[in-house]
Order: C-alpha cells, then structure tokens, then sequence
C-alpha cells in the first residue's frame, strides 16, 4: 500500500429528502477524483454520510408517527442502497447519529472553549424552520418563503463562537493559500462576504431534543452545522487520515465549509482542510431541482435504463465542473449515442472484431504509427492535466479527441481493404495493433470516469488484472500487446432510441418516487393526482376578481422573486400588493399593464410590506409564471365573472 494517502468528502446530506440525481452528481464527481488518485498512486479514502439532527428531522418524524431516529434510519439507508445501486465506491458512511461522532463533537466544543471562543448568551430573533436558522433581516409578520406561514420569533439560552474574531485571520489564510477555495470566482465570493464582517455564530440549543447533547452543559444540544461539519474528522477518527485533501460540495453550502468550519478548527488548534471546491446546481430544463417544484429526477431509473457510466458521462461530460448545468432525458440519450455509442463503444467494437476476424483473436507483432502515438500521448497529457484541475468536461473532450482520431486513421487506412491485398498485411498488422494500443490507452484513461464500461472493454482486451489496478505509467504508449489473445467481444454501449427509452426512464421515476413517497410516509404520485377537487358556484362567488392597473413596480430589498406594485382597482388609493414575479417580469414590462386581482384575500405581510391581494397567474412546468391578461379592452375596477 501506498505512503501517500489522500482523504477526500462528499457533503453529509441531510436527511430531510430521499436522494436525488443532484446528491448523485457530487458523489459520482468524488468517487472519480478519488479513482484518479488511486490510478496515482495515493491510498485513498472517500467519505459520504448523512446529517441526521435537527428541527426538520424532529417535526418531520414526529408528522410520520416515528421517532427522529426511525425517521433518520429510513432516509439514511436509502442513501446508501442507492449508492451501492449506482456500484459508486464509498469507503467511510458516517451518521452524525454515531457514537464515535458525538465524542469528536465535543472535543471540539471542549478545544474552542477552552481557547476562549465560546460563549453563553441568550438570542431572541425569528426562525425559519426550513432553513435551520435565524432570519437576521426579517421582521414580526414576515412570512418564511419556504413554508409561506410567518417566521417563528425564538429566544433561548444558546453557547456562541466568536466567529467575529476571525474576520481578519480568515482573510490571511485565504491569501495565503490561494487554492484553498476553488473555484477562483468561489472565492471572491468567499472573500468579499467575510470582507463585510462576520458576526458570532450560536451553536447551541436548548428549545430541541433531538440532537448531540452538549457534555459541559447536557441542556444544550449542538447546533446544525458545529455538529454536521464535524462528520468529516470523526468518519476517519484513529487513521491519521486529517486533514482533509478535499471537501467536495456543492455552492449553496461553501460560507459553512469555507468561514465556518476553518474557522472552528483554527479556534480549536486544528489543521484546516487542504482545499474546499464548490460546484454549481444541477438544474432540470435550465429551472433548479426542487421539491416544491416537483421537478426533482431520480438517479437510478436512468441507472435502470441506460447503465450505471450513461449517467456518469452525461454529469461528467455535459457539464463545466463548477457551473450550473443542464439535465434533460433527451439530451442524456443524445449524448449517449453521439459519445457513447458512436465514440468509443464503436472503436472497442471494430478494432476488436477486425483483430479477430482478420488475425485469429491476436494481436499482431508490428510498429505502431508514429504519428498517431503522439496524438495519444498529447491526449493523454492533456486528459491528465484537465483530470487534476476537476475539469472533467475538458478531460473527456480530450480522450475522446484521441477516439476521433484513431476512427479518421482506421477509416483511411480500411484494414478491410488490406485483408485483401497479400502484399499489404505488414499494414493491415501496423493499422491492427495502432488500433489496439490506441484503445488500451483510451481505457485506461477513461476508466476513472467509466469503471464499468472500462473494464468490460479492458477484459476483451485479454487483460486479467482489473482496469482500478492500473497506475498512470500504464498509458505510456507503445506498451507490448504484440502477441495477446482477445477475449469474448460484447457490445458495450448499443444504440438507444430515444422516445422508447426516455419514455422507459419516466415510467421508472413514477416507481421510485412512489417508493420514496411511500418510505418517507407521503401521498404517492398517482394519488395525488387521481381525482379532481370540485367546488360549488357558491364558493366561486365568494373570490371577488378584479380587474386592475399597475401604477409602480419595484424590487423588494434582499428578495430575489419579489416585487413591489401598486395597482389600480378603482379604489381611492392603488393597492400595495406583493407578488413573486420577479424572474420572469422586469418592473418596467409591468408599467400600466392590466392584470387579476383577488381583492378580498386577507392582507398578510412579506419582508416587512403588507400585501393586499394577491396577482393571478399561471404556473408553468418550468416554473415561471405567466400573468393572466384579456385581448379586449376591459375598464379598471371590473369585476370577473
């Protein structure tokens, strides 16, 4: 075993949601870093788990009629079963419900105590529920966008870490060690939020059970993120595996990761992680995943479907690691074909089947091409350069530029032709065994990203020692195949077509959101949607709809979604209504429209301004709202019928 050890994490996904193909797109980015690593030499440990305390898991569990611990079992295990049916490598699970982990907590609430960076106080303020934490900006009567009910005003006895005494430090140890966040524009990020001052950090609760018990003061409970951060020492507690060479995560979470944890480690006299890297969304038909949009894909019907390395290569290929990126059924199965199928599934298939067709199943004895031995080796370097910066989108586009060339140069030479021709074969040779050498080399070099397929080629190859055994020495070019029996040939990626298959993939999503409905204690797909809810003209008369004219329109300060109008509906004084319409309409597009108004729902407020109706609209699948409108001219104030 190697002297080099690398440790790398997957965020501990939190347990308030089944998996999904957005968990699955972080740890299929670790577990091919950490294949690479291996390819290098390092002895390397992967870690994933789950976060497993908190308000959410308590209400949600106790909504189920199960303890938070039943509750965090079930979710927790599908994480895992789902890994194992993606076959991704994990080699430490770690639940923040562990014992072992408990004990890491508090020697790190012990450690910063000691060091003078905890305090007790006490904290009044509002609390979103979802969020897991006190709304700095909101006032009485605002309502959580999460839930749509009003914020909840909490005050408690909490223990604080100084966080504010680490503004300074924190901006020394990011100019010191400028790869410590990446991407670059993570970091300026980073940099600018703590440039603004940071303001201590409570991480403690005494209004909760269900959580780690504090040792020095049993009425508290740790705090989300001082217990949750921590899973990533205690999952290799007694290895001399820390610190950390990586924390793969995704963006919404890099302020705890890159302020928030160093910080508690420097407060304790830690050694911070090597490097943090922060990744973009996963976004479904260019709209976020989400629950409350209902949009959220499932990984493993496309698994079920396709193979476990088509979803690997799409989420590896198709999107710039660090950047948002698209998903789609049909762009998974197009690319499939395209890169898949056509790319190396067909350059396994025909140097295979030519080699045993014309040569008996070996590989010849001849020189390999010259030139393109050096267009695989520039490839090569060009994939392992692209491999260690993460830019796995450029990686693969290089190996496949190595296939591309390698397809140009059999075509060119047509070894079908040579078969033929009794003075060519020293050249039907040259061309088989460049060909073979050629799809060694790209095995190997893709295999990080597709074991699978890899293998299955690599074993065709005639080789018995697996693909995940090689070291990066084994893509020199011009390695001796001279000589090699092939084995069985198979088709590794056949041709999909696309309406069957998508179609296939939907139908399996159906099933597994039924089946997480179903372990998770929610209506299932079908039943909700089975029967529609009708009412009577009674109930209609009683929504007064009116017609209405914006006056203004303005943002609402620190909310992305919402506007600010004020609308004509033949009153004395125009309506302030709030509406959350901001994606999709600029204020100016709104000026003097006409628009439907529910004038007589109650008057509620949002981020401190009183809405007085709402503004009617239609929901579309992407999400974005379209306002309802009339083709004829109709006078403001009227009332729809």
């Amino acid at each position: 075993m190697s002297n080099r050890k690398y440790y790398l994490t997957t965020p501990i996904y939190y347990v308030n949601a089944a998996p999904h193909i957005g968990h699955a797109y972080t740890t299929i980015a670790a577990e091919t870093i950490a294949r690479l690593k291996r390819m290098q030499g390092y002895d390397v440990v992967l870690t994933s788990g789950t976060d497993e305390h908190g308000t959410k898991v308590e209400r949600a569990a106790k909504a189920k009629g199960k303890t938070p611990k039943e509750y965090a079992d079930i979710i927790s295990a599908d994480f895992q079963s789902t890994w194992k049916k993606l076959e991704l490598q994990i080699d430490r699970f770690q639940r923040t419900t562990n014992e072992n982990h408990a004990r890491i907590v508090n020697e790190l609430f012990e450690r910063c105590l000691a060091n003078g960076y905890i305090y007790k106080g006490t904290y009044t303020g509002l609390y979103a529920v979802v969020s897991e934490a006190f709304v700095n900006d909101a006032k009485p009567g605002d309502l959580d966008p999460e839930t749509g009910k009003p914020y909840e005003e909490v005050t408690e006895e909490n223990y604080f870490f100084k966080l504010s005494a680490f503004t300074e430090r924190l901006l020394e140890y990011y100019e010191a060690n400028p790869n410590f966040i990446r991407p670059d524009f993570r970091k300026n990020e980073v940099v600018a939020f703590v440039k603004q001052g940071l303001v201590d950090l409570s991480i403690t609760r005494t209004s909760i059970t269900w959580g780690i018990p504090v040792n020095h003061d049993p009425k508290h409970v740790f705090y989300v993120w001082f217990d949750a951060l921590t899973t990533y020492m205690s999952a290799v507690d007694g290895e001399g595996r820390w610190p950390a060479d990586l924390h793969l995560i995704g963006k919404e979470i890099l302020r705890f990761h890159a302020v928030f944890w160093p910080a508690f480690l420097m407060a304790a006299g830690w050694e911070l992680p090597k490097e943090v890297f922060a990744h973009g969304w996963l976004l479904f038909e260019n709209d976020k995943m989400s629950k409350t949009r209902g949009n959220i894909v499932r990984p493993a019907p496309i698994s079920e479907t396709m193979g476990v390395d088509a979803l690997r290569y799409f989420l590896l290929r198709e999107i710039v690691f660090g950047q948002d990126g698209s998903f789609s059924f049909d762009a998974l199965v197009g690319r499939y074909n395209s890169d898949l199928a056509n790319g190396l599934g067909n350059l396994a298939s025909r140097t295979l089947s030519m080699i045993q067709q014309y040569r008996g199943g070996v590989v010849p004895d001849a020189e390999c091409d010259a030139a393109i031995g050096e267009a695989v080796t520039g490839g090569t370097a060009a994939a392992l350069d692209a491999y260690e910066k993460f830019e796995f989108s450029r990686a693969l586009e290089a190996i496949w530029n190595i296939i591309s060339v390698v397809d140009k140069f059999i075509v060119e030479r047509a070894p079908w032709k040579l078969a033929k021709d009794p003075h060519a074969q020293r050249k039907l040779d040259e061309t088989l065994l460049t060909s073979a050498e050629a799809l060694r080399v790209v095995t190997a070099l893709v295999s990080p990203a597709l074991p699978h397929a890899a293998q299955a080629i690599w074993r065709q190859l005639g080789f018995n020692e697996p693909v995940a055994a090689l070291r990066t020495d084994a893509l020199a070019w011009g390695s001796a195949l001279a000589g090699q029996k092939i084995a069985e040939i198979k088709g590794v990626f056949p041709r999909l077509d696309l309406k069957p298959t998508v179609e296939k993939m939907q139908e399996l999503e159906i099933v597994e959101k039924n089946r997480q409905a179903e372990m998770m204690g929610v209506p299932k797909t079908a039943e909700v949607a089975a029967a529609p809810v009708y009412i009577d003209i009674d109930d209609f008369t009683r929504v007064d709809l009116r017609v209405g004219q914006v006056k203004s329109a303005e943002p609402v300060k620190g909310a992305d979604k919402l506007l600010h109008l004020k609308v004509d509906i033949g009153e004395a004084e125009p309506r302030t209504i709030v509406a959350g319409i901001a994606l999709a309409y600029k204020p100016e597009q709104l000026i003097g429209r006409k628009v439907v108004i529910v004038a007589n729902l109650a008057p509620r407020k949002l981020r401190g301004i009183t809405s007085q109706g709402m503004i009617v609209a239609a929901s579309l699948e992407g999400g974005a709202p379209v306002l309802a409108a009339f083709l004829e001219d109709v006078p403001v104030g009227a009332r729809l019928k």
